[in-house]
């Protein structure tokens, strides 16, 4: 069996950077959220992932270092991060366990009735989508018993340190004030909490787990990374992107002498069930 790779419609324009830059420079899941994710499967007998905004996978892979579901989707609006997911877990899992589906994560649906997911993962990308119509689908798909859950941790925008306010600065001074979404406009934050999009669908008892995470950064792992990001992506600078990174740069070096560039941040997961699944 080959692995099957759906494309429904257009996707929405691409906000972030190649697939290539995305898993270089992107953080992954703390293993600590990781095997707690891989956790929620216990005792299921064959589990099916689904990961819904996966980049280039990084929630499955993370979960297959504690667990082998039974089959694995991933889903991306871009076809070339879909494919790069496809790449990491088909090692692992094999064409016959994974499947990708490119475009938006409210269309998906299985194309097997046995892949029914025990476990669908939302991991920073849940507020770029339509949340209710992508609740509303997760319900269709489910199986019975099925855990919804949504995670993050913020970005280096919103985090608050010396360096990452500085960078913020220079950012705004080559793109202006308003945070960027791409190159689609300026980003609006969401109407309300994902708690009150989870409590208003059928996955509406929520939970909520904190993972306290360190993170130290080199200058350019920061430039790369920001190379990935909606607020600070090439396509926003135009001809003027090689000076911004050398400016980049040039300002986190110079606050990285006297000491790591440290971000000090909490991944959060919101864990959702509907009331008829518990126990």
């Amino acid at each position: 069996m080959t692995e099957e790779c759906t494309d429904r419609g257009s996707p929405p324009p691409d906000h972030f950077g190649t697939a290539r830059a995305y898993a270089s420079h992107r953080p992954g899941v703390p293993p600590e959220a990781a095997r707690f994710l891989a956790a929620t499967l216990s005792g299921v007998p064959a589990p099916v992932l689904l990961d819904l905004g996966t980049g280039t996978g990084q929630v499955p892979s993370s979960i297959l270092e504690s667990l082998a579901p039974a089959h694995v989707s991933v889903v991306d609006t871009s076809r070339e991060r879909m494919r790069a997911a496809l790449d990491a877990l088909l090692p692992e899992l094999g064409a016959s366990r994974v499947t990708g589906f490119a475009g938006r994560a409210e269309d998906f649906g299985p194309l097997d009735p046995d892949r029914r997911p025990h476990l669908i993962t939302c991991c920073r990308a849940f507020h770029w989508m339509d949340r209710q119509a992508v609740l509303a689908m997760a319900d269709r798909v489910a199986a019975p018993g099925a855990v919804f859950a949504v995670m993050g941790d913020g970005s280096l925008w919103t985090h608050d340190a010396d360096w990452t306010r500085a960078l913020r600065s220079l950012i705004q001074s080559y793109l202006g004030p308003v945070r960027r979404a791409g190159t689609a406009g300026a980003y609006a934050e969401p109407s309300r909490p994902y708690g009150e999009d989870l409590a208003g669908s059928a996955f509406s008892t929520v939970s909520v787990h904190e993972f306290p995470v360190t993170r130290v950064w080199e200058p350019d792992q920061v430039v790369g990374h920001l190379a990935t990001t909606s607020f600070a992506g090439p396509a926003l600078f135009g001809d003027r992107h090689a000076a911004f990174e050398d400016d980049a740069r040039r300002l986190l070096s110079a606050h990285a002498a006297p000491g790591p560039l440290t971000e000090e941040s909490v991944f959060t997961v919101c864990l959702a069930r509907r009331p008829g699944d518990l126990a």
